[in-house]
């Protein structure tokens, strides 16, 4: 009923930039919140950034400053510009995204499938 897919991960030095991009498709009636969370290997899975609806954000401590989170609801997609990057940042990234479909009266959450991000020189 509803997809959502990750692009834009891969292998970047310390220092460098990537942009993920997050595409929500399917019996969409409306979303709400959007964001980004990571899990490195052999941790729990956290929250990274979230944009509401009304485009009000909210930043991981560990990312604040580094890192911008935005979206075009037009499109909707939802984007994390990620600058200044650190090995720690090193995980798989994943979109969620809250969305009302079709003919439901509830939001429901909803995962990509992940996108690696690796820094390292």
């Amino acid at each position: 009923q509803v997809q959502l897919v990750e692009s834009g991960g891969g292998l970047v030095q310390p220092g460098g930039s990537l942009r993920l991009s997050c595409v929500v498709s399917g019996n969409i009636f409306g979303t709400g919140a959007m964001g980004w969370y990571r899990q490195a290997l052999g941790k729990q899975r956290e929250m990274v950034a979230i944009v509401g609806s009304g485009g009000s954000t909210m930043y991981a401590p560990s990312v604040k400053g580094r890192f911008t989170v935005s979206r075009d609801n037009a499109k909707n997609t939802v984007y994390l510009q990620m600058k200044s990057l650190k090995p720690e940042d090193t995980a798989a990234y994943y979109c969620n995204a809250v969305v009302r479909t079709q003919g439901s009266s509830s939001l429901d959450g909803y995962w990509g499938q992940g996108t690696q991000v690796t820094v390292s020189s």
